[in-house]
């Protein structure tokens, strides 16, 4: 009995673990593409105009929570890429007092060569994988998810 709990807790322990290698091979991958490519960014700063690429414009404390960062850092990373010209503050219509995160035209454009990138390294991760086994995958992950979102 002990050893058949030990063998059930070392699978559990061990697809957690090849989930977190899988993700961590794969933003390796992407952030090496992005820098042959010659762009000069960050896979926190990739995930964050991602995020203002597929929701429009949002607030610091939004993009902060939905990437799960400090919001210091956030801010901080947001001050980067302002710079760089990639995205811009505006005045919330719906209160002055906010601002909202928005990408500038240069950022739409870089996030459209940053993505074909990253969907390049997530094409050449899957090579091996023909499209039944690509969908059973997607399915799977999606089952986790959706039960991870559900969870107490």
């Amino acid at each position: 009995m002990c050893s058949s709990a030990a063998t059930s807790a070392d699978a559990h322990y061990s697809l957690g673990s090849l989930i977190g290698q899988t993700r961590s091979a794969l933003v390796g991958s992407i952030e090496r593409t992005l820098a042959r490519g010659g762009f000069d960014i960050t896979m926190s700063q990739f995930l964050t105009l991602k995020q203002l690429a597929a929701h429009g414009p949002m607030s610091a404390g939004e993009l902060a929570q939905a990437l799960r960062h400090d919001p210091g850092a956030m801010t901080r990373m947001l001050a980067k890429l302002e710079a760089k010209g990639y995205l811009r503050r505006q005045a919330d219509p719906r209160d002055r007092r906010a601002l909202r995160i928005e990408l500038t035209e240069v950022g739409a454009r870089l996030w459209q060569d940053i993505r074909a990138a990253a969907d390049a390294c997530i094409e050449r991760a899957l090579v091996d994988l023909d499209a039944a086994e690509r969908e059973q995958l997607e399915t799977i992950l999606r089952r986790i998810l959706h039960t991870l979102a559900h969870a107490p």
